[in-house]
């Protein structure tokens, strides 16, 4: 029995070992005939060296366009420049509409005209308070972005309307947005041409932009806090030396605050001039107690230009 199972075992070794073979010999069988194939198969013959297909290659008109197209992709494209008379365009309107407005509203933006309404106007905020704030606000931002006659008048009727407060903060609020209007309309119109010129410029006018380049924010306060400098001429000076949105804007807010004050507390006791008809102080922001303590801030907003000229005649 053991050698039966034996000699079977011999035998499927056996016959193992030779389907082996077989596919061995069938594999090198195969990879002969492929040999032999391709072999026998006819290859084409390689063009000289040097000397390709011309329909392949490209020519030196294509070669130049697809250079140009490369250069193309990986220029920066070069900002478009408005046209000059669309970019004067905002300031021309204004100059235009402040001539009209000028001649047309004179008789209408006055102290007599607030007094003669007054009765109207505090019914009007006593029964629609919001919307008369809204609309205040609104005239008082067109007339100071305009440069409309009768801002002084439109601070007066903030007090008499809304009392001292709100009514400041009403004031201060209408004419920081109209003097934004008019500072971005001069900006856009001439502030890149005048402030390059400038920079250009040599001598006194030279010295002159770079000291006010140096002290923006103290500049900035001085010329809203005197009382001297036309709050016109302060929005556009600031525009013509490219000074930045949000210093014009913090220091418009803030500069304007004492005068706002004065002037709106002078309207909130309109009603006791309008019952005795008479006509308020305007004049009351250059008495001595009022005038006073805004030099004082004239001071203080001047102080780090004293201190920079005084370290830099000493060398500190």
């Amino acid at each position: 029995m053991v050698c039966q199972r034996a000699t079977r075992l011999i035998s499927a070794t056996k016959s193992e070992s030779s389907t082996a073979k077989c596919y061995s010999l069938h594999d090198n069988c195969n990879k002969q005939h492929e040999n032999s194939h391709l072999a026998s198969t006819p290859r084409e013959p390689m063009p000289p060296r040097g000397i390709g297909n011309t329909a392949c290659r490209p020519s030196k008109g294509q070669r130049s366009h697809r250079n140009r197209d490369v250069t193309q992709m990986t220029e920066t494209p070069k900002p478009i420049e408005p046209n000059p008379i669309l970019k004067r365009l905002p300031i021309i309107v204004i100059g235009v509409v402040a001539v009209l407005g000028a001649y047309f509203l004179r008789d209408y933006l006055t102290f007599d005209a607030l007094a003669e309404n007054r009765e109207s106007l505090l019914a009007f905020r006593d029964a629609n308070y919001l919307l008369m704030v809204v609309a205040f606000i609104a005239i008082y931002t067109v007339v100071v972005a305009f440069s409309l006659p009768g801002a002084t008048i439109m601070t007066l009727a903030g007090g008499f309307l809304f009392a001292t407060f709100p009514g400041f903060l009403f004031n201060v609020i209408a004419a920081t947005l109209g003097a934004t209007g008019i500072f971005l309309a001069a900006r856009w119109g001439f502030g890149k041409q005048l402030g390059a010129k400038l920079e250009g410029s040599e001598g006194v006018v030279k010295k002159i932009k770079d000291g006010i380049d140096e002290n923006q924010w103290s500049m900035l306060f001085l010329i809203r806090l005197v009382p001297a400098v036309p709050f016109f001429l302060a929005n556009l000076i600031p525009a013509f030396l490219e000074v930045p949105l949000r210093r014009f804007v913090i220091s418009t807010f803030v500069g304007i605050i004492p005068g706002s004050v004065v002037y709106t507390s002078v309207g909130a006791g309109l009603g006791e001039v309008f019952a005795a008809g008479e006509t308020p102080n305007l004049g009351i922001i250059f008495e001595p107690h009022i005038l006073l303590p805004i030099l004082g801030l004239c001071v203080l907003a001047a102080l780090p230009i004293l201190i920079k000229a005084v370290r830099g005649k000493k060398g500190l």
